[in-house]
């Protein structure tokens, strides 16, 4: 791999809100800018964006600044992995434990289909850990006495966050077994571990399985397409290309049939309004034929529910007549005889009303309401029964009409058209076989595609393993331990001296890789000397393992270089440092700064101001 396109480079962060994104850009045109500049006061969010970037390369939680959770609902991190374009994208809310990675850039709307790929383990083929390793060259690699080695370990060497810049636990002194691994993860990003030569072997053993098993994927997608017989690709993108051709041409000669189809039969516009407006009146005799009929089911109905009423009634009345009303002469208490009409017997003053049986009730106002009602209901239906016979023959005519207009259409039209519909049925069997050559072009070119993704795969692999190889039979680049210290030691120098740092001359590097100055190490000097101190051993490792060709991802990001500095000169020679390496020595490196208020020498760097 070239060192221009090999690593990490971070091109966009796309936060996604609410049906609304904010993107902070890494860009300078269509290139990778060098140097960015995130600009802006205390708590607008610089951190935050440095954050969710790492939070996107595998941080186990993201941001929890309270103006972006209640809104941000998933981060997507636009990067060039070895030079191909990738999008990686993490739900935001409860820190995910996956992330969706697919090739692509953000709009351009020819993203492939992302794959989920898991946090953990790290050591996992399929994790996002493994997938980024592999383009640093460390795939596959373990750590001395520990796991497998992660990402989220090479992350120390990419990433200085702000707490780190003037505390006493720049090597994660505080914890043991982040410092033996922060030193673990030096040597083999500069090649320098003493077990190299096993290393390599296994991971030599490891591309080399990994390769049988993607040359076995290519001899079965090399056995389908070759029963497939898809053809050649370049025939196959000839016949798509002629096949759509085909379609358009189709599609105009259709249009224009259809216009001339049009124009040959103008003549029958009168033929064709007598057919609508005869179609018409059929359709409006239909209906009031079916709303007569209908008229007459119900009405036939509801006369014999007043049929009904009428005998009830004329029952009622007739009862009268034949059951007189009862007459109470005693008491049916004490037998004492009672006059009509009394209500207590006078013996016992036993209660006698209600004994009394009265005749019927008058029905003779609801029988003659109900004979009216009938009569009047018989009257309406025999007037509709005798509509019938002339709706439905009135009907009967306008379907007539209506047919013989058509059949006058028809026959006034079809000279004209029948040479029409011989060119429809050729230009439709046109476009029938023109969609089955484009079909079997596409279904070809696919697996074609198939073929070739199985192809690169093996040859890229191929490639990583004969880099090994050479590797390990050159003995690695990255030459001894001591010689990787007295580099970075002189590095580190070199830039205090630079930054006219005091008693610069007499900084080191130790071998435990702990950061010296006057004799001292860094955890004696001030908080401010400890800044400046930090950033030095930064950019000496960062610089001088991007010099070496070494194994390191390619981007550096910083948070707060200015922390207990102040608005002094050294800002400014640390940013003249910056883009002086990046346009010489470290050219195709990225660098990504968080500051408060970045000097003026920085002004066309800067990508966004919060």
């Amino acid at each position: 791999m070239r060192p221009d396109v090999a690593g990490i480079r971070l091109r966009r962060l796309r936060l996604h809100a609410d049906g609304q994104t904010f993107d902070v850009d890494f860009r300078d045109g269509a290139l990778t800018r060098p140097l960015s500049v995130i600009a802006g006061g205390f708590g607008t969010g610089k951190t935050t964006i440095l954050e969710f970037v790492d939070y996107c390369l595998g941080a186990s939680d993201h941001p929890q600044a309270p103006d972006f959770l209640p809104r941000v609902r998933a981060v997507t991190l636009e990067a060039d992995l070895s030079g191909t374009p990738h999008l990686i994208e993490r739900a935001v809310g409860e820190p995910s434990t996956y992330a969706y990675v697919c090739r692509g850039r953000l709009d351009d709307g020819d993203a492939s289909s992302p794959e989920r790929r898991p946090l953990r383990p790290a050591g996992g083929p399929a994790s996002l850990s493994s997938l980024l390793l592999s383009h640093c060259k460390l795939e596959g690699v373990r750590l001395r006495d520990t796991d497998a080695l992660s990402f989220r370990d090479l992350m120390a060497l990419c990433y200085l966050p702000s707490e780190r810049l003037d505390d006493r636990n720049l090597l994660f002194e505080n914890v043991p077994m982040k410092h033996l691994k922060l030193r673990q993860v030096v040597d083999l990003v500069f090649d320098v571990h003493d077990d190299r030569a096993t290393e390599l072997g296994r991971r030599i053993r490891v591309l080399e399985a990994r390769l049988g098993a993607a040359r076995d994927a290519y001899a079965v997608a090399e056995s389908v397409v070759t029963e497939a017989e898809p053809g050649v690709a370049a025939d196959l993108e000839r016949l798509e290309r002629e096949a759509k051709a085909e379609l358009a041409e189709c599609a105009l000669a259709t249009a224009a049939l259809d216009a001339r189809a049009r124009a040959g039969t103008t003549f029958a516009a009168d033929l064709r309004e007598r057919h609508r407006t005869a179609a018409g009146a059929a359709v409006q005799a239909a209906a009031l034929l079916r709303d007569r009929e209908t008229q007459v089911e119900r009405m036939t109905s509801l006369r014999a529910t007043y049929a009904e009423d009428v005998s009830k009634f004329v029952m009622l009345a007739e009862a009268g007549r034949l059951f007189p009303p009862m007459r109470l002469d005693v008491c049916p208490s004490c037998l004492t005889p009672v006059t009509p009409g009394e209500r207590r017997c006078v013996s016992c003053r036993a209660d006698l009303s209600g004994l009394e049986r009265h005749g019927p009730p008058d029905v003779g106002a609801e029988l003659r309401s109900a004979r009216a009602r009938l009569a009047e209901l018989t009257e309406y239906l025999d007037d509709l029964e005798r509509q019938l016979p002339r709706l439905r023959a009135e009907a009967e005519h306008a379907q007539q009409v209506e047919a013989r207009a058509a059949a006058e259409v028809d026959a006034a039209t079809a000279a004209a058209v029948t040479p029409y519909l011989a060119e429809r049925d050729s230009l439709a069997s046109r476009r029938e076989e023109a969609a089955v050559t484009l079909q079997r072009a596409v279904d070809g070119l696919r697996l074609v595609a198939v073929l070739h993704g199985r192809a690169a795969a093996v040859d890229g692999l191929r490639t990583q393993l004969d880099a090994l190889r050479e590797e390990s039979a050159a003995g690695g680049p990255g030459g001894e331990r001591a010689t990787m210290i007295r580099r970075v030691s002189q590095r580190y120098r070199e830039i205090l001296r630079e930054w006219r740092f005091p008693w610069a001359g007499e900084a080191r590097v130790a071998d435990d890789l702990t950061p010296f100055s006057r004799n001292k190490p860094y955890s004696a000097a001030s908080s401010g000397e400890r800044t400046l101190i930090a950033l030095a051993w930064q950019l000496a490792l960062f610089e001088v393992a991007w010099e070496t060709g070494s194994s390191h991802p390619g981007f550096l990001m910083l948070d707060s270089p200015q922390k207990n500095l102040g608005q002094g000169g050294v800002v400014v020679r640390v940013y003249r440092h910056l883009a002086r390496w990046l346009t010489g020595p470290g050219r195709g490196a990225q660098i990504i700064v968080a500051d408060t208020a970045p000097p003026p020498v920085a002004d066309s760097d800067i990508v966004v101001r919060l």
